[in-house]
């Protein structure tokens, strides 16, 4: 008999990686192509790029998230760890590591605890980076031609400041970029307002506010696009945002911080009235200051005669003084070639009187006779010791007699520098130089005073 042939095995379906890669990500899309998901954020990244990658988790599970930076510019806070959030985007795939993720479009903060957690850490990524130092604050103009405000055009806050600016310095021109101040596109026209006014530089000093609200209405000044803005202005900026207690990313970046919008109004323009007093009060001064001037000219022109006589007579004065300084040198110079020649004078007497030394001659003589009586016979012999004897008694009495002894018993030789001998007082004159002669040595001395033999 025949049998059936039956095939009871399912035909297989196959896919390679990438087609159920395809397969997934479509399933993913067409179910969750808009999707809100609430959660905590962590690991959160800026790359180079300027995408976020960041994972929301709750107790048990996560969700890896990509914001791309065309997405990232309009998000109401930026991505932070800790931060409570609500996302909304889509679900997909990423292929290459085949995991499924969410591409945010939007992030919204859960409460105002998260918003105020929000503030504090931008507030401190930009105060590190120096955004919010004094030294970067710039003094505002004392009077503005141009004044531009960022604001809304229909709220209050624009009202009131025309209305002050009118009253304080009426035909004051203003310049009013007209911008939403709350809701996701705020941040984005503020930004935008500031730097065209940045840009053209048609205003002199910009305002940029609102009137009060609460933390979420007030959120678009908290924006780092706005923040960032501010800072980068090339004219003075006044943040003017809400009421006294509230304050704002811009209040610490901005170059004055007024505490409402009508306060702005004040602090940017002098009041009319009082600038005008001041321009009075100048004039009044230079004025003064102008009669001071021409007086002391008409002072100084009668004297100016007398100025010239006294000129001539110091120029005069000045080349006697001249004259007098060259004679003083010649002077001194001739009084120390004299000096020398007077030393050279008195070393030559020295060595003379060296040579007519006594003592030298004697024994020179008494050498001479040592060997003359070596050669003599005995009579002449002691004829001639008692000849020595009797010149040894001589040379004593000549020692004795000596100028040369004397010195030796602290007497001294005094001499002028022409080598004459001084023997009286009256040979001198005071402040005159002699020379002291020593059993040792010279002294030169000056006279400083003499007295007369008694």
């Amino acid at each position: 008999m025949e049998q059936l042939g039956l095939d009871l095995v399912p035909a297989r379906q196959v896919f390679t990686v990438s087609e159920l890669t395809e397969v997934v990500r479509a399933l993913l899309e067409d179910t969750f192509g808009q999707v809100w998901v609430t959660g905590e954020i962590s690991n959160a990244r800026l790359a180079p790029s300027g995408h976020y990658y960041f994972v929301l988790k709750d107790r048990d599970c996560q969700l890896r998230c990509v914001c791309f930076r065309q997405e990232a510019r309009y998000l109401k806070v930026k991505p932070q760890d800790g931060l409570e959030v609500t996302a909304r985007g889509r679900i997909s795939v990423y292929g290459a590591r085949g995991e499924y993720q969410m591409y945010v479009e939007a992030l919204e903060p859960q409460g105002h605890g998260a918003l105020q957690l929000a503030f504090e850490r931008l507030k401190k990524k930009l105060a590190d980076e120096g955004l919010f130092d004094e030294s970067r604050k710039r003094p505002l103009p004392m009077l503005p031609r141009r004044i531009g405000i960022v604001t809304s055009p229909g709220g209050a806050a624009i009202a009131d400041m025309l209305r002050i600016l009118e009253r304080r310095f009426a035909g004051l021109r203003v310049l009013l970029y007209p911008v939403m101040v709350q809701g996701d596109e705020a941040p984005r026209q503020i930004a935008r307002a500031i730097n065209y006014f940045s840009e053209t530089q048609v205003v002199d000093v910009v305002i940029a506010g609102r009137g009060g609200g609460s933390l979420e209405d007030l959120w678009a000044f908290n924006d780092e696009e706005v923040a960032r803005a501010i800072a980068a202005c090339s004219v003075p900026v006044i943040s003017a945002v809400g009421h006294q207690t509230d304050f704002t990313i811009a209040d610490f970046v901005a170059d004055l911080r007024a505490p409402t919008p009508s306060a702005a109004a004040e602090l940017v323009v002098q009041q009319k009235s009082d600038l005008l007093y001041t321009v009075r009060n100048l004039h009044e001064r230079a004025l003064r200051a102008l009669r001071y001037k021409l007086a002391t000219a008409g002072r100084e022109l009668i004297e100016r005669s007398v100025d010239r006589v006294v000129v001539v007579v110091r120029r005069k004065l000045a080349g006697s003084a001249q004259r007098t300084d060259e004679l003083y040198f010649q002077l001194q110079k001739a009084i120390v070639h004299h000096m020398r020649v007077a030393e050279s004078h008195l070393r030559d007497r020295q060595q003379t009187l060296a040579r007519l030394d006594f003592r030298v001659r004697l024994e020179r003589s008494r050498s001479r006779l040592e060997q003359l009586r070596e050669r003599l016979p005995p009579l002449l012999l002691w004829r001639l010791e008692r000849n020595s004897a009797s010149l040894e008694s001589l040379r004593q009495q000549l020692a004795h007699l000596s100028p040369l002894a004397i010195l030796e018993r602290g007497y001294a030789i005094v001499q002028t520098p022409a080598g004459a001998v001084v023997t009286d007082s009256a040979q001198t004159a005071a402040g005159e130089r002699l020379r002291v002669r020593l059993h040792h040595g010279q002294l030169g001395v000056r006279v400083e005073d003499k007295e007369p033999a008694a």
